[in-house]
């Protein structure tokens, strides 16, 4: 019998550097890129690979024994471990998603789950205390639990209180930053930096370095990225909302009115809340790829009507553009996988980059 593992399995078996895994449906580049960032503003020695950079097989084997091995993991990753444990483990939120892969919700949240499963009491998990799927199954993970809430007031761990991000342990509360001060907007950011505080804060990184960093961090491509203005109409870039749930962050991260660009592969997913997050938000919707039909079903059900289809990219943001008024936000968040139309979701969001840039030059022009 051959044992069949992923890079991440193959990565742990062949290194001594301490790994932090950073995992969960949204918000995992974001942390990771955070993390990484933090590290490197404290002068320890680094990388942050998995999904990023060369590969984590290569960096784990290249690395040096003191060098932290920062990792974004996918459940596809860490579906073929089995001896797998990170130092650190992060686990961001746990909504439904790759469906099409693991059959069953169920599937995929232990598959999520093998980012803490083999971890002992001298590791710490880094958990998000909203998401109830990964609060009902706390208990079964045996590492130092540091929990992160954008909601509510912990006795223990990282909050948000009147404005500050504070992290408590026992009798001690800290100040971390003023949440007007992280300057990548929303609340899903506000989670991906308190799960990248958690982090930090586990491998001993000073809270000035932490705060610094917040402040100074302007985001990662893809993840609503400011795009461009053209005639006080804003665009941004959140190609990275690959799944319905990331592209309701994104609308509840960019004021009103919203011109919406979704539509893409299909991954077997829910529309219904997505839908439902536009809440008056959304002034138009343009749809294009495989998943527009259901999408524009989902919309009218819900008596969402001002539904534009489009072919391609091109005509998209052309759509965007003869619709826009004054004002408004242009969002390219997908709630959907790029292929079929594209090989990743980098490649669409450099097209949608492209157009807008195009489109508004002669905007600009006219």
């Amino acid at each position: 019998n051959i044992e069949v593992i992923s890079d991440i399995e193959a990565a742990y078996r062949v290194t001594n550097s301490p790994i932090v895994s950073v995992t969960g449906t949204n918000g995992k580049t974001t942390t990771t890129t955070l993390i990484g960032e933090m590290v490197r503003e404290s002068k320890k020695p680094y990388k942050v690979t998995g999904n990023i950079g060369f590969g984590i097989y290569y960096d784990a084997l290249t690395a040096k024994e003191e060098e932290i091995l920062v990792a974004e993991v996918s459940s596809f990753q860490l579906a073929g471990t089995s001896k797998y444990k990170p130092h650190i483990s992060v686990l961001t939120n746990i909504t439904p998603d790759h469906l099409d892969y693991h059959h069953t919700v169920e599937n995929y949240i232990e598959a999520k789950f093998k980012n803490v499963i083999n971890q002992d009491e001298n590791d710490y998990a880094i958990l998000n205390y909203e998401d109830e799927t990964i609060r009902n199954h706390s208990d079964k993970i045996k590492a130092k639990k540091i929990f992160f809430s954008s909601e509510r007031i912990l006795e223990d761990g990282i909050y948000s209180e009147n404005g500050q991000m504070f992290y408590r342990t026992g009798n001690n509360k800290l100040s971390i930053i003023n949440t007007k001060d992280i300057f990548i907007p929303g609340k899903h950011n506000l989670e991906n930096a308190m799960a990248a505080g958690g982090a930090a804060i586990a491998l001993g990184i000073d809270i000035e370095v932490i705060s610094r960093v917040l402040r100074e961090f302007k985001g990662v491509e893809h993840r609503l990225e400011f795009t461009g203005e053209y005639k006080k109409v804003k665009f941004y870039n959140d190609s990275k909302g690959t799944n319905p749930d990331a592209s309701i962050k994104a609308i509840q991260g960019i004021e009103k009115p919203i011109i919406l660009i979704a539509g893409g592969y299909d991954k077997k997913s829910s529309y219904d809340d997505f839908i439902k997050a536009f809440d008056n938000k959304v002034k138009a919707l343009i749809l294009l790829g495989q998943t527009a039909e259901d999408i524009q079903k989902c919309a009218l059900k819900y008596g969402f009507e001002n539904i534009y289809r489009v072919e391609t990219m091109d005509e998209a943001v052309k759509k965007s553009f003869e619709l826009a008024e004054e004002g408004d936000n242009v969002v390219l968040s997908p709630a959907c996988a790029s292929w079929g139309m594209y090989p990743n979701y980098e490649v669409r969001g450099r097209d949608f980059k492209e157009r807008v840039e195009y489109y508004g030059r002669n905007r600009k022009e006219s």
